[in-house]
Parts: C-alpha cells; structure tokens; sequence
C-alpha cells in the first residue's frame, strides 16, 4: 500500500510538505504542489480518511436521522441531502431511527465517536435535552425540535388549510380527518388546520378524527372506523400520502367509490400518489428542495461555527388528482 513517504520520495519533498499540500494549511510553493500532485497520480495514493480527520479536526462526513425509510417520503428527502452533501464533498450516511429514542441516542453517540461533522435530524422523540452538548451542529428537518436548532419546516398549518377549503369547495359537507402522531410537530400543526375549517360547523364532532401515526396501515384502519362510524362522510383529509394510499385501500375494501362517493386528500406530494387508482389529490412538499437547504444551512453552519439559528419554512401547493377533481359529493 502507498504510503506518505513514497509520495514525498517521488516528489523529493519532506512528508510534512506532503501534508501541508494535502489539507491546504500553512504555505507551499505552487512548483512544489505540482511535483506532490504528480506523485499522488503516479501511486494512485489515498489519503487515509481517519489520519486526516485527526489532523484537521473534521471527518468530512454528514449524517441523516430518518424515523421511517419505508415511507417513501424519507428516502426523496436523503436523496437531496446525498447529492447537496456530495457536491461539497462530504460523506453521507443515512441512519433508520424507527422512532426510537434508544436507537437514536445509540446513533448520537456512535456518531459523536467517529466526529462526525454534522447531523441532520427528522425525529419525533428527539428533545432538546437530548442532544445538549453534542458539540456537532444540527439541523432539523421536516419538524421543529428545538426553538435552539436551525429547522426547515413546510407551512403545514396553511397547507392543511387549503386542503380542508379544496374539499369544501368541490361540494364535500362532511370532512373527517386522519392524523399523524399526536407528538410530532408538522402533525399537530395540520390537525390544527383541519380544525380551523371545521371546528365551528354543526356536524362536526371529535370522532371525526382519527390518529392514522403516518403509517399505511394504521391509517387503513382508521379510515374503516371513520367511514362505518360515520356514513356520511363524504370528504377525508389524511395527513401524510403514505396514509391517504392507506385510506384509499380502506374505501376499496368497503366498496366506497372514490372519487364518485368519497373524496380523499392527502399531504406530502411523493412520487407513490401518483402511481395509486385513482391518483392522489395532495399538498405537495418541495421535499427536494426542503432536502438539499437543510444540508446547505448544516454545511454552511460546519464552515462558519458563529452563525445564528434560522429558521426556513417553504410553501406548500395543491397538486389536483383524480381522487378529488372528478366529481362534487353530494349535499
């Protein structure tokens, strides 16, 4: 194996030039420079990652906390971290959290030991008396952890909004709703925004709510109780598109046409509503560029230690499918 002092030999410089060439710090001659270059080509020689960590305080080396990677939503959202982490050549490691907060703080620590650069975080467990005094930045994503992090975010309480008001303005009278965990920040902020349609009409009531927890088929059963218990509905907002494909089975099962007797709207706007029968109307996240910016601000937040928290919230837009725009439910 190439080591060091063969590229020194080669160049005729001492393995401290070497060094210095290799993590830009302190002068070298540009002559000089070329010469290691040259040599570096001719051995094919690979700096040793960990000895240059070492040296320079920094693995070069990001990672992202994901709670689900079956939700399709996760791995669209580490693809914009990969390729925003790859163009300024950061290493990308991807850890599944399944939500627990034992397997998270396993991931910390492990992570903390290999100095690691910077972590992006989607959790629903992480607090913020978790990760005091991790000394490694972080950066929320896709929810608020800490009023203390750096977060990017969606406006899902305008968005939940919007999808309540589509609904009511296709003809849909009575709107019920699945949920996302009742701890997780982005799902309490679009329940709140169902609320805000809803709360004040005379049908409405609190069972016309179920928790769905952002999984297929939690949602899939919650969507059968709301739709035996209350025959009437003829409009469902679902909180994440992985549920609203959960609620779209859960009318098929029941033999509920969709869009003809029952109108579905879901939010997050992956890739899979689009492949369902009918396709799926939703709110859909820029979740590429909501990805790529919470990199961006961690890598930006890694190179300059004295930046301020910000905060970043992108839009939402109605993306209109077949499970709502064919049709007006009835009165």
């Amino acid at each position: 194996m190439t080591t060091i002092k063969d590229v020194a030999k080669l160049a005729g410089v001492s393995v401290a030039t070497v060094s210095r060439a290799l993590n830009k710090n302190g002068y070298v001659h540009s002559e000089t420079e070329k010469r290691v270059a040259y040599a570096i080509k001719q051995l094919n020689y690979k700096p040793n990652d960990v000895a240059r960590s070492l040296f320079k305080g920094r693995s070069k080396m990001i990672a992202l906390l994901v709670p689900d990677i079956m939700n399709p939503f996760f791995p669209e959202l580490a693809r914009a971290v990969e390729d925003m982490t790859k163009q300024h050549s950061f290493t990308f490691v991807l850890c599944n959290t399944d939500d627990d907060i034992n397997k998270e703080m396993a991931y910390l620590d492990a992570l903390k030991q290999k100095s690691v650069d910077g972590i992006i975080i989607v959790s629903s467990t992480i607090s913020a008396d978790n990760i005091n005094g991790m000394g490694t930045p972080i950066v929320a994503l896709d929810r608020i952890l800490s009023s203390s992090l750096s977060s990017v975010t969606v406006n899902n309480y305008d968005g939940a909004r919007e999808a309540v008001q589509h609904l009511k303005a296709i003809g849909c009278k009575r709107i019920a709703h699945i949920s996302g965990p009742e701890d997780v920040s982005n799902a309490k902020q679009r329940l709140d925004g169902y609320l805000e349609e809803v709360q004040d009409e005379e049908w409405f009531h609190p069972s016309f709510i179920e928790q769905g927890e952002y999984r297929f088929e939690n949602a899939k059963e919650a969507a059968k109780k709301l739709l035996t218990t209350h025959s009437d509905i003829d409009g469902l907002f679902v909180a994440n598109d992985l549920m609203g494909v959960g609620a779209l089975k859960a009318a098929e099962s029941l033999g509920i046409k969709v869009p003809e007797e029952l109108s579905i709207i879901a939010f997050d706007g992956i890739s899979l509503g689009e492949t369902t029968s009918p396709a799926l109307t939703t709110m859909a996240q820029p979740i590429y560029q909501a990805g790529a910016r919470a990199a961006e601000i961690l890598i930006e937040q890694i190179e300059n230690q004295e930046l301020t928290t910000t905060n970043e919230e992108f839009s939402v837009k109605l993306i209109e499918r077949q499970s709502t725009k064919s049709r007006r439910c009835s009165p």
